[in-house]
């Protein structure tokens, strides 16, 4: 495993992050796989955890938490996250500081977050009625905190705003970086910014919510005849593995092929060129169609109609790519109720959308798609119709 010094610490640079974490049909997260998940991580020395107060509806922490507490606490480091984003909903700093312990089943964390630092939120967290800065310096004072650090969305001038405000406060920052984002979302200039400011970079959505380790048959053959032993994935773990300031890689692993996938990336093989580097800058410029949805979910917990927006957004951009025979499938057994055309353009999902999509005006653009594609049975009709007349014209030549 390759390893980054932070301080006095020595952290794997794969994290394992709990985001996206396996879950069963029934939609609970499947423990016995986080589990082993975990002693798999543990055996090939990744020693970072990440997890957030709003991950799997809560459940993220507890589930992480019990896996982790199997191996001595000083062989692992555990991260949480503070969520002033959604403080709407009235999240009390120390209520949620106390249960984040218990849930976790610690007595502090080793790095610790405020949680998506953005245009929307800077104000909240820097709101002296909340006095959400002041007392998670006090946590770290008491120990409670042993490293303290904020993740963020933001654009570069509010994240230059918020360091600012916060001073030295601010140890590390989480930033979502890839080398799609690197020019779409302008991480070039964040990650400057943080490293002109000699604050380490942890990576967040390294492949963007799986976009990164599925491309085009065209673009997965170039990065295959360069490396035909190397997962498409791992181009982006080796990409930010050539960037010095990047101190702590996250991925939100869901299975065990992933996790072995990423452990193998991070333990050998040759690093990146710059020709390989300057080709996956070529492919990038060729997926930039596409809406950028990450999956994060937070347009879905203010939505009135409680759809399932990131999947609607990622069912956009199949149709823009290819038509979408699979979406065609799957809208065919959707309720309408949960279908795009159920949107009310209320707006409450844009307004917190990290990557500023005009979701409202995605989704009527989906209604519209859909009503010209044919449905999965139309679909199948045709091919049957195709089937059958085949068959025709072969009888007819014998």
């Amino acid at each position: 495993m390759l390893y980054n010094e932070f301080k006095d610490l020595k952290l794997s640079r794969l994290g394992f992050g709990a985001m996206r974490l396996p879950t069963l049909e029934n939609g609970e997260i499947d423990e016995k796989q986080v589990e082993e998940m975990v002693a798999y991580a543990m055996e090939h020395g990744v020693n970072y955890y990440d997890t957030a107060y709003p991950y799997h509806g809560g459940k993220s922490e507890i589930v992480l938490g019990k896996a982790l507490s199997q191996y001595p606490r000083d062989s692992w480091y555990l991260a949480s996250k503070y969520p002033g984003h959604q403080i709407a909903s009235s999240y009390n700093p120390a209520e949620v500081f106390e249960e984040q312990l218990k849930k976790c089943g610690v007595d502090y964390f080793d790095f610790y977050l405020l949680h998506n630092v953005y245009e929307n939120s800077i104000g909240v967290y820097e709101d002296p009625q909340w006095g959400i800065l002041d007392y998670f310096k006090e946590q770290k004072s008491l120990g409670r905190i042993r490293h303290l650090g904020f993740s963020s969305h933001a654009r570069p001038d509010t994240l230059e705003s918020f360091l600012e405000y916060a001073g030295d406060a601010m140890e590390f920052c989480q930033i979502q970086m890839n080398y799609l984002d690197w020019s779409l979302q302008d991480a070039e200039a964040k990650y400057n910014l943080l490293t002109s400011r000699g604050i380490p970079v942890w990576v967040m959505e390294p492949v963007r919510g799986g976009r990164l380790a599925s491309l085009s048959v065209e673009d997965e053959e170039q990065l295959k005849a360069l490396r035909p032993d190397e997962s498409i994935a791992s181009w982006s773990f080796r990409w930010l593995q050539n960037l010095p300031n990047v101190k702590m890689v996250l991925s939100g692993m869901s299975n065990m092929e992933q996790m072995k996938d990423n452990v193998r990336t991070f333990t050998e093989g040759a690093v990146q060129t710059e020709d390989e580097t300057e080709l996956l800058y070529r492919i990038a410029e060729g997926m930039k169609n596409a809406l950028p949805c990450t999956r994060c979910r937070y347009c879905c917990d203010g939505c009135p109609m409680e759809l399932d927006i990131p999947m609607l957004i990622h069912a956009y951009n199949d149709l823009k790519f290819s038509g979408g025979m699979t979406v065609a499938m799957q809208f065919d057994a959707l309720p309408e109720e949960k279908k795009p055309s159920a949107c009310l353009s209320c707006g409450a999902c844009a307004a917190v959308c990290p990557q500023n999509i005009d979701i409202p005006g995605a989704l009527a653009e989906l209604t519209e798609l859909l009503a010209k594609a044919p449905s999965w049975a139309e679909l199948c009709r045709q091919r049957e119709e195709a089937a059958r007349k085949l068959k025709e014209e072969a009888a007819k030549k014998q």
